[in-house]
């Protein structure tokens, strides 16, 4: 009797196992979620929704965006791995939620960043603008910002989406290199949105800002940019130099997109996606949709290179928040 009931426990498991593989292999047989840690209408929604329209296609479910913003992208990466450990629930995150807020923020998480969350692939770097108002700003030139804000220190403030965010960390290294001015931070929780507002009405002076967010602004003449932070001088803007031209290499960040999933999700499950992700990001209409807005396409080839490029990604922003011995308060 108890032979038989090993049999059949023995049996079952098999069968169990044989179900699960069987699920995996037909993943996925029901919707699919892409978590955004920022608002709708942002750079990474927009690439968030163009990713799921393309894998919608070419697997056959719908991958619905939920839009979780908050704490600098805590509330989406808790959430992801709540979720997310069977494949069905992914996040589509950039360098402040994904590689600077596990270091300044790791005390304030319930999880284990680098054990609990992995990257499925790299997919844009998105350049930025050194962007100045008009309203009562004189400077038309980075050296001509850096002779005013020596002069004039007590009125430069400059933007950012919060303490700790890469735009805040981009302007202190700025500051430090340009011969340690002195400028006060002002956060605004709006994100891109929100920084060009300050701008506009004149509350900031300066800040580091996607191009995407900025164009439309920059070329109705209500910003000014004084450099671009790319890999070279942008076609749509040939006058604008880039800020490694100007002496200042390094200083500013080229704000990666990326695809992530739960450390728990199967490997077949991650690769399906990497697989299918990978074949949208060839498609014309996927190419045509982020290049408009300035992106450049960096796809990371397989899932051990994502692993390493967030890995080495991580270290360098330590390396950085620790020279800039940068303090975020509980």
């Amino acid at each position: 009797m108890k032979q038989l009931k090993l049999i059949v426990v023995s049996l079952l498991c098999l069968a169990l196992l044989e179900a699960q593989s069987h699920a995996q292999d037909r993943f996925p047989s029901r919707q699919v979620k892409i978590v955004v840690p920022f608002g709708p209408g942002g750079t990474t929604d927009i690439i968030a929704r163009v990713l799921a329209e393309e894998l919608k296609n070419r697997l056959g479910q719908t991958f619905v965006v939920e839009n979780k913003p908050g704490a600098d992208g805590l509330i989406a990466i808790q959430e992801l791995v709540r979720s997310g450990g069977d494949g069905y629930t992914l996040m589509l995150g950039n360098v402040t939620t994904n590689a600077i807020t596990p270091i300044v923020y790791a005390s304030k998480m319930s999880l284990n960043y680098e054990r609990d969350v992995v990257p499925v692939m790299r997919l844009v770097d998105v350049p930025a603008f050194l962007v100045a108002t008009i309203k009562n700003f004189p400077p038309k030139t980075v050296p001509e910002f850096i002779e005013y804000a020596k002069k004039n220190s007590e009125k430069i403030n400059f933007g950012t989406t919060g303490l700790g965010s890469y735009p805040h960390i981009d302007m202190m290294v700025f500051a430090k290199r340009a011969g340690n001015l002195t400028m006060a931070a002002i956060p605004n929780k709006g994100g891109a949105s929100g920084m060009i507002n300050d701008l506009l009405v004149g509350t900031v002076q300066v800040a580091f800002i996607n191009v995407a967010s900025t164009a439309g602004n920059v070329n109705g003449g209500m910003l000014r940019p004084l450099a671009v932070v790319n890999h070279a001088r942008l076609s749509a803007y040939p006058d604008v130099p880039t800020m490694q031209e100007l002496g200042f290499s390094g200083v500013g960040t080229i704000a990666w997109q990326a695809l992530f999933a739960s450390a728990a999700a199967p490997r077949e499950v991650l690769e399906k996606v990497r697989e299918a992700t990978a074949q949208a990001l060839k498609t014309p209409a996927v190419i045509q949709a982020l290049k408009q807005q300035e992106f450049n396409m960096v796809p990371t080839n397989s899932l051990e290179e994502a692993k390493v490029w967030l890995t080495d990604d991580i270290n360098n922003w330590r390396n950085i928040i620790r020279e800039m011995k940068l303090e975020i308060p509980n």
